[in-house]
């Protein structure tokens, strides 16, 4: 397979669809960033993906995205290279009311959502608009498209991402940018999501959910969403088949929506 000197950046590789979306890349010949605060994690994805692809640079960056400072020392420590692709990955829920949320939790998660991709998908579509090939991906939920009931904030959080997203590619499309931005909607995933949203370590995703996807399906998804010309790619929660489509939110830049 060629190599080449481009990256493929993936926050939040450390487990579930992160881990799983590294190892789809490597498959294809993208040497890799990956980054979580889980070194341990990083460095047996790194050891697995060398183990099947020996030519490539697998790159760990440890760094806790949930605070602000630790999202720009981790872009300005990848200037020296050249990235392809970008994919927002890290992210966690939250399943309380919000009256009795942990306000401290739900603090971290909005800081982690919505400021670190945003500070981070800003960075890189400043540097790489124009630059042709290269890809924004950020991933969003089934529950940035539709409330789940005790999962208002987590909802809110995924809808900024989702509207954000969409926004973004509407406004790169609009300029003629080279860069294309996408949004990835899962739904439900066996990953550690489960356990972190509801502060359980044994939850079980077989007794919660009658239906889900695992971790490498939704990488496969994220790949169709990749390969595509498509700004959305997105799980359907009542058959969890996947879709790829245009924008779904109303953009105010369409004709039929400047009248007053």
């Amino acid at each position: 397979m060629k190599q080449n000197n481009k990256y493929t950046v993936i926050t939040g590789a450390s487990s579930g669809i992160g881990y799983e979306t590294a190892k789809g890349f490597a498959k294809r010949g993208k040497n890799l960033v990956i980054v979580a605060r889980n070194k341990e994690n990083l460095d047996k994805l790194k050891m697995e993906i060398l183990q099947d692809n020996p030519s490539l640079n697998v790159i760990v960056k440890t760094f806790d995205l949930s605070i602000n400072k630790n999202v720009y020392q981790l872009y300005e420590e990848l200037k020296p290279y050249e990235i392809e692709t970008w994919i927002n990955n890290a992210g966690f829920g939250n399943y309380e009311s919000v009256a009795n949320q942990n306000l401290e939790k739900i603090e971290t998660m909005l800081r982690l959502n919505i400021e670190a991709l945003v500070i981070l998908s800003s960075l890189f579509v400043h540097d790489y608009q124009n630059i042709q090939g290269s890809k924004l991906i950020n991933i969003s939920s089934a529950g940035g498209y539709t409330i789940v009931p005790n999962a208002v904030i987590y909802c809110a959080s995924k809808f900024f991402v989702s509207t954000f997203t969409e926004g973004l590619a509407r406004e790169l499309q609009e300029s003629h940018a080279k860069l294309q931005a996408k949004v990835l909607a899962p739904a439900a995933t066996k990953t550690n999501f489960g356990s972190v949203a509801n502060n359980n370590e044994e939850y079980d995703y077989d007794k919660s959910f009658g239906t889900y996807h695992t971790s490498k399906k939704m990488a496969e998804f994220l790949l169709q969403l990749y390969d595509s010309d498509e700004v959305v790619g997105i799980i359907n929660r009542e058959n969890f088949e996947f879709k790829l489509g245009s924008p779904m939110f109303d953009y105010a830049g369409n004709s039929k929506h400047n009248q007053k």
